[in-house]
């Protein structure tokens, strides 16, 4: 047998080459450096946060009577941005704190003797609810929901009921003095025509809020509740985003779905299936 003093070794001793010798340890590796965040996320990240304190400073001013704004519209407004913001981004939380939104409407609009849009936040509770089951298990298989597009007999029936429900809506809001019957019954039925929509995670809702967003403003203003325009004004915006931001995923999907081009002989120009 031969000694085990004749078998060599790798040694520290021997410099680079006995080091080459050892296997790197996965405990000692280094991990990739993590790609920075692109201009765009960065600026969104910087805007969530000027936004969060922002909101945050409202709330402690209205609870302490420092701003002449009620703390339950200062609630309603946190809770609306902040379930518009996540609606576009696909969160499910948005619909949790949507409800929670609607709940402090209820209060803010009975104060304001605006009873189709007090009305109409109990009828969101109760398709917040099932927007939040369609949006976890509405897909196939009972899977996650999809953006996709409404077909147009969704569309046209859509359309027809919002016109309807609006003449009888307005007839009877000019029987309990209601302040805005007509811009408030056309606006309670668009933004139920939109939030189903939405519940069904169908593009078409954003055109439709942001018109009805656009008629809230000057609804809210003229009734003194200012902060309330202003949000609704925030929301103009973000459905605009919502909308781009939807359609870009619509249109990446449409490119996988179509597969790639079939380069074999004879088959240019032909997708596979």
């Amino acid at each position: 047998m031969k000694s085990q003093d004749n078998v060599s070794s790798p040694t520290l001793s021997n410099g680079d080459e006995a080091a080459d010798d050892i296997p790197p340890s996965p405990h000692f590796q280094c991990s990739s450096p993590t790609r920075p965040l692109s201009r765009v996320a960065l600026a969104e990240r910087i805007v969530f946060v000027m936004t969060a304190v922002a909101m945050c400073c409202l709330v402690i001013a209205s609870a302490a009577h420092k701003v002449p704004v009620s703390l339950t519209e200062a609630l309603g407004f946190v809770t609306g941005a902040l379930c518009v913001g996540l609606t576009v981004k696909q969160n499910i939380w948005n619909w949790p704190i949507g409800i929670a939104n609607n709940v402090f409407f209820v209060a803010l609009f009975l104060q304001s003797r605006l009873f189709a849009d007090m009305s109409l936040q109990v009828i969101y509770i109760i398709l917040g609810l099932l927007g939040w089951y369609w949006w976890l298990h509405g897909g196939n298989d009972r899977t996650e929901l999809s953006v996709g597009r409404a077909s147009r007999r969704t569309v046209l029936a859509t359309a027809a009921l919002t016109a309807i429900a609006t003449f009888f809506m307005y007839r009877y809001l000019l029987t309990v003095n209601d302040s805005a019957p007509f811009l408030d019954a056309l606006t309670t039925c668009m933004s139920l025509g939109a939030q189903y929509l939405l519940t069904k995670k169908y593009i078409d809702n954003w055109p439709i809020w942001i018109t009805a967003d656009i008629i809230y403003v000057g609804l809210y203003a003229s009734r003194h509740l200012y902060l309330t325009a202003v949000l609704y004004a925030l929301f103009i915006v973000l459905c605009v985003v919502g909308y781009l931001e939807w359609r870009a995923e619509l249109s990446r999907r449409d490119i996988l779905d179509d597969g790639p081009v079939d380069a074999g002989p004879g088959a240019a120009g032909v997708r596979n299936e």
